[in-house]
């Protein structure tokens, strides 16, 4: 496969990644909906790793290692938020962790969450 084919691979995973969000997010399962976003900005990252460094991307999921080891410039806020992200795969998927998680994603919570999630995937996508 060639670069741009892993590239398209990845993106064509997290565009489907985020319909789903999307679907969980408008039917009030936000825990999961999250969960599914961390996917997304996961799988934009691998793409961008792809792009700039080598088609065999890194075996992660803290998105803030993963976007440093593809050389990504961030802001701090761009950090931190991706820090908060990377919490949603741990919390969502660990039954000892996921109570706590659901009772933190109420609707304010997690609208603010799938915002940055959009907005994020908008950016990076300028960069591919």
């Amino acid at each position: 496969m060639v670069k741009k084919d892993i590239v398209g691979y990845w993106v064509k995973s997290s565009d489907g990644d985020f319909d789903t969000m999307e679907h969980l997010y408008k039917s009030c399962d936000y825990s999961w909906a999250l969960f599914l976003g961390h996917l997304v900005i996961e799988k934009m990252l691998k793409a961008y790793y792809v792009k700039n460094i080598d088609n065999n991307v890194p075996f992660m999921h803290d998105l803030l290692r993963l976007a440093e080891k593809a050389g990504l410039k961030l802001t701090e806020s761009q950090k931190d938020f991706l820090d908060i992200v990377t919490t949603f795969n741990i919390n969502a998927r660990y039954d000892d962790y996921k109570m706590r998680f659901h009772k933190q994603c109420t609707k304010k919570f997690t609208a603010k969450a799938i915002k940055g999630i959009r907005e994020f995937r908008v950016w990076i996508k300028t960069m591919l």
